[in-house]
């Protein structure tokens, strides 16, 4: 059992640019430091607690806030809270650090090229051609992070570079416990 207290490491970042491949990777890691953790991932919050909600402006400031009301309460209980939403808007993304408090920004950053590329589903393609609307970072905007405490660029980074950089700035602000320096 950890005594180290909650926190929010809320990813930021384009569809396809990582963040629930860095999440799911960072859970197990985590858990075999003796961490509570959960992961609120944007598509699995927007099903279940946001149901209803379409793609406007308000209605995806509402799904963030929601995620981050979620991430406080979890947070405040001594859980550490993995946000894997766009969160497009640097406003909410602001309005949830305030409201969670210990929370820490990680834009998982990577060109609209590289992301087109990848793409197994072809949205972007879609999104580019017009056939989909209010694709974020396409025709609907995203305001990346200023100054994220972490930054992986997953264009050129492996998710093990980019998973790499993010344990050692949670080690390096003792908000996880570091690996034993035995092995067994």
């Amino acid at each position: 059992m950890s005594d180290h207290k909650g926190f929010c490491l809320w990813f930021t970042g384009l569809s396809g640019s990582g963040k629930s491949t860095l999440s799911r990777m960072l859970e197990p890691e985590l858990r075999k430091r003796g961490c509570k953790v959960e992961i609120l991932d944007g598509d699995e919050v927007r099903e279940n607690l946001s149901k209803g909600l379409g793609f406007s402006k308000e209605d995806r400031d509402t799904n963030i806030r929601r995620i981050g009301y979620v991430a406080k309460l979890l947070s405040r209980n001594g859980v550490i809270v993995m946000t894997a939403a766009i969160s497009p808007y640097a406003d909410v993304r602001g309005q949830c650090r305030t409201m969670i408090g210990d929370f820490v920004e990680v834009y998982t950053e990577c060109s609209i090229e590289e992301l087109t590329n990848r793409d197994v589903k072809g949205l972007y393609a879609k999104a580019i051609s017009g056939e989909i609307k209010n694709f974020t970072g396409i025709s609907d905007p995203y305001e990346a992070p200023e100054s994220p405490e972490i930054r992986v660029y997953s264009e050129n980074q492996s998710p093990e570079e980019s998973l790499a950089a993010i344990l050692e700035y949670l080690e390096s602000q003792s908000l996880i416990p570091g690996t034993a320096t035995t092995s067994a």
